[in-house]
């Protein structure tokens, strides 16, 4: 019984770890994201020399980034402008990243 009770222990404590980097994962993915957009929107900068750019001049199977994974449900700009802040919006339904190039 004792057994058991140690067992179930042991369990609640790493269910809490696994929830603290889960979050630090789905985060990282999401600041990989925005690097990558940031980059792209200069891309597109140097390219045509227009400062701010659509979304789906970014991403897309003939564009700048070829396929943008989505990790934790978040929402990303419509628009981006070259070196200026992007701010990923709805991550894990309650989280909010800013981007900074």
């Amino acid at each position: 019984m004792i057994v058991v009770v140690i067992i179930g222990l042991l369990a609640s404590m790493s269910m809490a770890q696994f929830g603290k980097i889960r979050v630090r994962s789905q985060d990282a993915a999401v600041l990989h994201n925005a690097r990558t957009l940031a980059s792209a929107a200069a891309q597109y900068y140097l390219s045509t020399g227009a400062t701010t750019v659509a979304y789906e001049h970014l991403v897309g199977s003939t564009n700048y980034v070829k396929r943008l994974e989505v990790v934790a449900s978040e929402t990303y700009p419509a628009t981006f402008a070259s070196d200026t802040a992007i701010t990923i919006t709805g991550i894990g339904g309650a989280r909010t990243i800013t981007y900074a190039p």
